[in-house]
């Protein structure tokens, strides 16, 4: 039976049936775990969907972003409503963490699949990220600043070609600008490359086409990981689950039933 729930976690969603394959959905900076609303439409019909808010935002923007607390939520949710293994699909800072939780935790990832977070911030693009995230910190202090931010926001999935109820979904939950600064400067530095490496399981790269500076990135990336392919989504961005939902939807889709076929005992 296909629906929805709330789990005893806050900020946890689950669409679909209770005895489906999991898929963990990380959402990106800003946004909240209502980003993946157009993917547990579609994906909910076969998958157990599950979407979670990070610290920092939804119903967690109470509390401070901190990545290795964010990876520690990742994994309760794995392990308490994943039931201790799910296929994980990150997008931007979702990426990002779901990559070092792959690194970590890898026999509990069937699959991984990676969206706008295969450039790696180290040397000097890790300085820029420091940079940026600095400015970021210090711009968040101010209302109007983050208001304007959620107003730009709010146009920007206006303009989706979304269902309008997941448009309302998505505005509704809010944008959340003060831990863009605090993430930023957590993913500074850190050799994100080695730890997609150190994942042995059946990977996916999946960027937006126009998503310039992460496919820059994606064959070095897919380079150190040989179970790992490489696409893209046509005429979409960087939240590219949002600019072409049914492409993505079918990409994560394909992906999963190969790497069930290739890896039968990692990936069930």
């Amino acid at each position: 039976m296909v629906g929805s729930s709330q789990t005893d976690l806050r900020g946890v969603t689950v669409t679909g049936d209770s005895d489906a394959t999991a898929v963990v959905f990380v959402h990106g900076v800003t946004l909240t775990r209502k980003m993946w609303l157009p993917q547990e439409s579609e994906l909910g019909e076969e998958f157990r969907v599950i979407s979670f808010d990070l610290p920092g935002h939804g119903e967690r923007a109470a509390e401070e972003f901190r990545f290795d607390e964010a990876l520690s939520l990742l994994d309760r949710v794995v392990e308490t409503v994943a039931d201790g293994n799910a296929v994980v699909v990150g997008l931007s800072l979702g990426g990002y963490l779901a990559t070092a939780y792959a690194a970590r935790h890898g026999e509990k990832v069937d699959a991984l699949v990676i969206s706008g977070s295969s450039v790696n911030p180290t040397g000097l693009l890790g300085t820029l990220t420091r940079v940026v995230s600095a400015v970021s910190r210090l711009a968040s202090k101010s209302k109007l600043v983050r208001r304007g931010y959620s107003s730009v926001w709010k146009r920007i999935i206006r303009k989706l070609d979304l269902h309008e109820d997941e448009k309302r979904g998505i505005i509704d939950a809010g944008f959340y600008f003060r831990p863009f600064g605090t993430a930023g400067k957590a993913l500074a530095g850190r050799d994100f490359r080695r730890e997609f490496g150190a994942y042995s399981g059946p990977a996916l790269i999946l960027n937006g086409e126009g998503d310039l500076l992460s496919r820059r990135g994606e064959d070095a990336h897919a380079a150190v990981a040989p179970n790992t392919r490489v696409e893209a989504v046509d005429a979409a961005g960087h939240t590219c689950n949002l600019h072409q939902p049914a492409a993505y939807n079918r990409a994560v889709e394909q992906f999963y039933r190969e790497a069930l076929s290739a890896f039968p005992s990692g990936a069930e």
